[in-house]
């Protein structure tokens, strides 16, 4: 079956039942651990790359980035600049970046062993899975992806493969947040008793104005930027500034994802589930409300409210209006987490203080031993090491893509019930919601590319 095939039946089933991991020969895995250097590509060359993907990885010397790819050639330019100017310093070696605007040209290169995918969200399922059929192992910034039928088909196409696909929740690593695990290790090992209630807070985004149609800069395949979703006019704020690396205005924007719903929510809920052990499952009921722009470019979700209940009977709210972070409740006391110093380090875990990262109901909670015949948590120092550590060793990172996908799916429930304003009812072994084809119609969106034609391209 050719790719672009199997890639169509992945999708036309990816609303149903969870498929089984396929046995792979070791033929399609390839070499189980690349030459003494492991070989990147970065796919994507803005604010994310720059600031956070390209920085962590580099600092470690197993990896070498060769290849950056952008559909702004400007970027790409000023991507291969970055690496070298980053390379030479650190090693004072000089080093020439091979530079594509077509990813797929990239994933064509054999002496690339993985690749960072830093593109906005309706790209990431695409790309990470025209990797995977490529051989090459990912790193994929969250969230995983923008509908739950993407998520669905991108997992089961990593379990199939064999690659190791790791997803930028950088809050189940030590660096720089260990506070994370520490709450979710005391929560899942009863140190605040029957876990009853989990609390997210999520910041907010504001609407803008109305924007002009501009032309389009000679710098960007602006086309190519759309990728399958539909065609509107360009203009700088819908898509990314031409000046600077700050904030694009595409996160803003419904077509190309949802909100802070996913773009925090896939880091907090995917605490609360790490904390939950509801990682490979979801809510069986969800309600929630928000207020969405009725004019203006951008027009994902203001102030919002959403209600979950899981199997357990454990409630989730995720609301705007509480503090930025997750906070557990027991039967015998609470949790609160977020991001911030709370003087933890990997080596002494039990040294937290009470502070506003790291809290709880009585701060003995926080200094509690967890015994080694109790529940321990995954340990990973840092996100992408965790990631290059796996590519050698093929054994799965913190955070893979299944366990990532539930995250978001969660998250896009969420939204979906934000969108209708009403209760739903999920199954989350089949991943529909029960009786409601309105809201099963929010698992996919429609697309003028689908999956399989265009940009499913042999590489």
């Amino acid at each position: 079956m050719k790719r672009r095939d199997c890639l169509k039946t992945t999708l036309a089933g990816a609303t149903g039942a969870l498929l089984a991991p396929a046995i792979v020969p070791a033929s399609v895995l390839g070499k189980d651990a690349p030459s003494s250097k492991i070989h990147v590509g970065q796919i994507g060359c803005g604010r994310i790359a720059r600031g956070h993907d390209l920085p962590e990885v580099m600092k470690y010397d197993v990896a070498r980035v060769v290849a950056v790819c952008d559909l702004d050639s400007k970027r790409v330019a000023e991507g291969k600049d970055f690496v070298e100017q980053a390379h030479a310093k650190a090693k004072g070696q000089t080093l020439d970046v091979a530079t594509h605007t077509d990813y797929r040209d990239l994933l064509r290169d054999p002496g690339i062993d993985a690749v960072v995918i830093s593109t906005p969200d309706h790209w990431h399922a695409q790309v990470a899975m025209e990797a995977a059929w490529a051989g090459k192992d990912i790193y994929l910034q969250k969230p995983l992806s923008l509908t739950i039928a993407e998520g669905r088909a991108l997992s089961d196409v990593i379990h199939r493969t064999g690659r190791i696909l790791q997803v930028g929740s950088q809050q189940r690593s030590a660096d720089p947040w260990p506070q994370f695990r520490r709450a979710c290790e005391l929560v899942r090992n009863g140190r605040i008793g029957e876990l009853q209630k989990v609390k997210i807070g999520l910041p907010g985004d504001p609407s803008g104005p109305e924007e002009q149609e501009m032309p389009v800069p000679e710098n960007l395949d602006y086309d190519a930027w759309l990728g399958s979703t539909p065609v509107v006019y360009y203009t700088e704020k819908r898509v990314h500034p031409q000046t600077d690396y700050s904030r694009p205005g595409w996160l803003r924007c419904e077509q190309f994802g949802a909100g802070m719903i996913t773009g925090w929510g896939a880091h907090h809920v995917d605490t609360a589930h790490w904390g939950m052990g509801t990682e490979y499952g979801g809510p069986v009921e969800i309600e929630g409300t928000a207020e969405f722009p009725t004019s203006g470019l951008w027009d994902v979700h203001g102030p919002f409210s959403v209600r979950a209940v899981y199997e357990s009977g454990v409630v989730m709210e995720i609301r705007g209006d509480l503090p930025n972070g997750v906070r557990f409740e027991g039967s015998e006391g609470w949790i609160f987490v977020a991001r911030g110093d709370v003087g933890v380090t990997s080596s002494d875990p039990t040294s937290a203080r009470n502070s506003e990262a790291l809290a709880a109901s009585d701060p003995r909670i926080l200094g509690s031993e967890i015994g080694p015949d109790e529940i321990q948590l995954y340990r990973s120092p840092e996100q992408h090491g965790n990631w290059l550590d796996c590519i050698r060793t093929r054994v799965q990172p913190v955070a893979p893509a299944e366990i990532a996908h539930r995250s978001c799916s969660a998250c896009l429930i969420a939204h979906t019930a934000m969108k209708l304003g009403r209760k739903l009812r999920w199954d989350p072994r089949r991943e529909r919601f029960e009786g409601d084809d309105e809201a099963n119609a929010h698992l996919s969106r429609p697309q003028r590319r689908p999956y399989g034609t265009d940009y499913a391209q042999e590489v």
